[in-house]
């Protein structure tokens, strides 16, 4: 849907659009199939939806594409993964280790110091050099890992160019990895929940972070300890597949697996096989878990090497090869070198070393390996392998012992692989209002009309302080004027009046007077209790749903629905107010999910049919709304539809915190909102391309509601 605003502000602050106009600027949307449902934003009236209904019943509502299901992330843009199937290596996904502090020293130091200036510009410089995704971690026993990661990832999305990816928020500690998903506007990757404390909390952490809307890393770990054989790591692997997807209900593209690398050429016998079983397990667990992806601490393989460039790069290189092969889909690395070393490029010598160790070749393998890593200069490159000494003699290594026979692969594909285990989608269990059915049969047969602003409306009105005091709010301690919400209690006269305008204009929706009907927006009034906020939305709610009522039976063929409004509030999660201190926010992500679950109480109480999330410029407010929702609907035990509408602040494209309007819906997707859309800021014409861009990746409905124009 959408719903823009009469044009873009006159010098005076005003709207120039004309009802004729603003119908004519609109009816490509239509006409081109893009829309649901269409109203107006900042500067119309009901003499704009009456015209902008009349020119939309002409046309035949958009059909909801079948959206491809692949792997969808996002930071300020869009990650979107298909993987090549016959080159697994071509389309790896490159997670940039160097902000885990146990994988980068420089890092560690920079946090423990305090020092962040220098922790952005190593995030910064991975990005730069290949990373797709950023892993985050601050697990150690130096640092507060809470106020840490709260502290990193608030600065590191002030930085674009290294927000414009997703982040892995990495951490054994799960309360560590929920301080960093409620800073992150984006689709996050979760690294890593697991089976180990059983099955009871790992359903409760899947949960929550499937309502913040992330994708998850699962370790091959259950009650009995750390998977290392193959069969360990694809019965760990397929039980938590499992339980994800038939009990929590998680997309299969949204479950990586971490199938345990463990560090082999250690010189015991029993880690020998710890590559192979990896790489067999790999290919297993992609095919008994569809949909599903492999992930892995690479550098974990060559540990025993460190110290030794070309073995430890060159070890990396060759996993990666044939770990890819069989399937591996992505890999906490050093995205520079492993760009750099590529696997036909690797010194030939050492590649036969590296595999023999790699693929259990023979018993001897480590200690021939340590024989010729001895003989190279410990700074040199895999792909220019640099000798001892000014001329080296030639070297021979120690003869094999126990060696494979020459056609022996370890790592093949088996000839009869059992059947792939068939699993029973969780269906939706909690029930939903008779608004779903009722909304979805009308916006399938017709375009429907959403109201124009209710602000315009309130300006016409010329109204005075005591208007927004009224009787009950005489003796009040703080101005009112301008506090438009406040007029449910002390003017319902007029919002009445306001409402039933719209709706004899034809519209379909109309929304409640509660745009910031927050504690948070209200408090700029000194009405942020409870008590008060409850009030304003459950008045809000029931005069218009009153005047819904009123007009549904004067034509039961046309229903009227009242959506209630959920605006923005006047802070931000994702933009620091202080130039200073790009890091500093002026509320928490739990705060705003606070204020947002108090209005949903009120407009529930007052019988709302919908909730509008509405007018979002920071997608980590809307996050924090939807998790508000979804929190109000567990509780509850019944949901009712939810649409969310996004603003495009110019001809960039992006929310006034930097996101594609793409990344904005890859990163509320996972509410499952009955429709998404974009309203304010741009007028008609402006907003075309971007709600063209919504109606082809959204697989729900879609709307708008721009503005009457731009501002003159």
């Amino acid at each position: 849907f959408c719903y823009p605003n009469a044009g873009l502000p006159n010098a005076m602050g005003g709207y120039d659009d004309t009802p004729a106009q603003m119908a004519s600027d609109i009816s490509p949307f239509a006409k081109d199939g893009l829309i649901n449902a269409v109203g107006g934003c900042c500067g119309t009236g009901p003499e704009h939806i009456k015209a902008i209904g009349e020119m939309a019943a002409g046309y035949k509502p958009r059909k909801v594409p079948v959206v491809e299901n692949i792997m969808r992330t996002s930071g300020l843009e869009p990650h979107l993964y298909k993987p090549d199937v016959n080159d697994h290596r071509k389309t790896f996904i490159n997670i940039g280790e160097r902000c885990n502090v146990a994988g980068s020293i420089l890092y560690k130091k920079a946090i423990v110091d305090g020092d962040y200036d220098k922790a952005l510009a190593i995030a910064k410089k991975q990005v730069e050099q290949g990373a797709d995704w950023l892993d985050i971690n601050m697990d150690d026993g130096l640092i507060d890992a809470v106020s840490a990661m709260t502290k990193f990832v608030n600065l590191l999305v002030s930085e674009p160019d290294v927000a414009k990816v997703p982040f892995m928020i990495d951490s054994s500690k799960f309360h560590v990895v929920e301080a960093g998903l409620k800073c992150a506007q984006g689709k996050c990757i979760v690294n890593s929940i697991s089976l180990k404390e059983g099955e009871e909390e790992f359903i409760r952490r899947a949960k929550v972070v499937k309502m913040y809307g992330a994708a998850v890393v699962v370790m091959a770990f259950d009650e009995s300890g750390q998977a290392a054989t193959c069969d360990e790591k694809v019965r760990m692997c397929q039980r938590g597949y499992k339980i994800l997807v038939e009990k929590v209900g998680f997309n299969p593209e949204d479950i990586v697996f971490d199938p345990n690398i463990l560090t082999i050429g250690t010189g015991m016998e029993e880690h020998n096989n710890y590559a192979v079983d990896f790489i067999n397990a790999c290919r297993e667990i992609k095919r008994v878990c569809p949909g599903s992806k492999i992930s892995g601490g690479v550098s974990n393989i060559a540990f025993s090497f460190r110290g030794n460039e070309a073995v430890r790069r060159g070890f990396h290189s060759a996993f990666l090869h044939h770990a890819c092969a069989a399937g591996m889909d992505m890999g906490i690395v050093n995205a520079q070198q492993v760009i750099a070393d590529e696997y036909s490029k690797l010194d030939k010598e050492l590649l036969e070393y590296i595999e023999d160790v790699l693929l259990n070749r023979c018993s001897n393998a480590t200690e021939r390996m340590l024989e010729f890593a001895a003989t190279l200069e410990p700074k040199c490159h895999p792909t220019a392998v640099k000798r001892k000494g000014q001329a080296p003699p030639p070297f021979v290594a120690s003869p094999k012992t126990d060696a494979k026979p020459a056609d022996y692969n370890p790592i093949a594909p088996p000839k009869n692989p059992s059947k792939v285990p068939i699993y029973k989608t969780m269906k939706e269990s909690m029930k939903q209002s008779a608004a779903f059915g009722v909304l979805d049969k009308q916006m399938k047969k017709r375009i429907m009309v959403i109201d124009g602003a209710m602000g315009t409306m309130v300006q016409r009105k010329k109204l005075v302080e005591k208007d927004f005091r009224g009787t009950q709010f005489v003796k009040h301690t703080h101005d009112l004027k301008g506090n438009n919400d406040i007029l449910v209690v002390t003017r319902p006269d007029i919002i009445t009046d306001i409402h039933e305008q719209y709706l004899a204009a034809g519209a379909d929706i109309i929304e409640t007077n509660s745009f910031s009907g927050t504690s948070i927006a209200q408090a700029d009034y000194e009405l942020q209790a409870y008590d008060e906020v409850f009030r304003i939305n459950k008045c809000a709610a029931q005069l218009a749903k009153a005047a819904c009522v009123k007009f549904t039976a004067k034509d039961p063929s046309k229903p009227r629905f009242a959506a209630g409004a959920i605006g923005p509030t006047n802070r931000t999660l994702s933009v620091s107010p202080s130039v200073e201190n790009p890091a500093y926010r002026a509320c928490t992500f739990d705060e705003v999910v606070s204020a947002y679950y108090d209005q949903c109480c009120g407009l529930v109480a007052g019988g709302c049919d919908l909730f509008l999330v509405e007018t979002i410029f920071d997608t980590l407010n809307a996050k924090a709304a939807l998790f508000a929702i979804d929190k109000f609907f567990e509780e509850k035990g019944c949901k009712i539809p939810v649409m969310v509408s996004g603003t495009i602040v110019d001809n960039s494209g992006r929310t006034l915190s930097g996101q594609t309007n793409e990344a904005f819906w890859i990163s509320v997707s996972h509410a499952k909102p009955f429709a998404v859309g974009l309203n304010c800021a741009l007028g008609a014409g402006d907003m075309y391309k971007y709600v063209a861009n919504l109606s082809k990746c959204c697989d729900c409905y879609v709307f708008c509601y721009p503005n009457a124009g731009l501002p003159n």
